[in-house]
């Protein structure tokens, strides 16, 4: 149930989508793989949404070249843990919820534990090694997951239902080789709120999933093109689900 403070907050959701979708946030729990450029918009709106319990995984710590784009790390948390920086700016933006916090490297052998319970993922990472870490583990758990990705001014997103839609591999079935690659702070700005706007969508079962499509953000002409997915039936990943 909400309480009289939580449907003052929430009025303006409320009245657009019900107070039933309202709890169901309340009562969802969010993995966010990454507390950088795609986690911090995507876990501050989930946030402010009213999302009951969020769990944010990130190894790294804050540097000063994450200033331009990673929202909830500021310059007094330079050499601060990532997770610690955003985990206390959520509580203070909503301290309603619940944030847990893992300092950790995500790798085959604890992710399977670290997402237990959850009834949705946000791959918020930098790297496609990683990212396959989670893929494989959506996939063996059943757990839905919104897969974002930034360069420059180029990002894409896409909701992956596993044993319904493609998955990450059917998508990219090759690594790009690793880089440092140059980053405008928008453009992660815009493919992390999509994360939570479909994030949000999922878990209140409004509007239409961006299911079996990928979804493209041209920042230089400020346009979005759409390719349909299929999933690949020979895939090492999903293809026996």
């Amino acid at each position: 149930m909400l309480s009289a403070d939580e449907h003052q907050r929430y009025s303006r959701q409320i009245q657009l989508m019900g107070e039933e979708a309202q709890e169901r946030l309340k009562a969802s729990k969010i993995f966010i793989a990454g507390a950088g450029g795609l986690g911090c918009p995507a876990a501050a709106y989930l946030a402010a949404a009213g999302v009951g319990h969020i769990t944010i995984a990130d190894c790294d710590t804050v540097e000063r070249t994450n200033l331009n784009r990673q929202i909830l790390h500021w310059e007094k948390d330079i050499g601060r843990s990532k997770v610690v920086s955003a985990g206390e700016k959520l509580q203070h933006m909503n301290p309603d919820i619940r944030i847990d916090l893992v300092s950790v490297t995500l790798q085959k052998g604890n992710v399977s534990s670290l997402i237990e319970g959850s009834d949705l993922l946000v791959d918020a990472l930098d790297n496609f090694p990683d990212r396959y870490t989670i893929n494989r583990a959506a996939i063996e758990h059943r757990i839905p997951y919104i897969h974002g990705a930034v360069s420059g001014f180029d990002g894409h997103i896409a909701v992956i239902i596993p044993g319904e839609t493609a998955c990450l591999e059917c998508i990219v079935p090759e690594p790009p080789p690793p880089s440092v690659f140059p980053i405008l702070g928008t453009t992660s700005g815009m493919i992390g709120i999509l994360q939570a706007h479909e994030a949000i969508k999922y878990i209140t079962c409004q509007g239409e999933l961006l299911k079996h499509q990928l979804v493209l953000w041209d920042g230089r002409t400020s346009s979005f093109h759409t390719i349909r997915i299929e999933r690949n039936s020979d895939c090492p990943a999903c293809g026996c689900v």
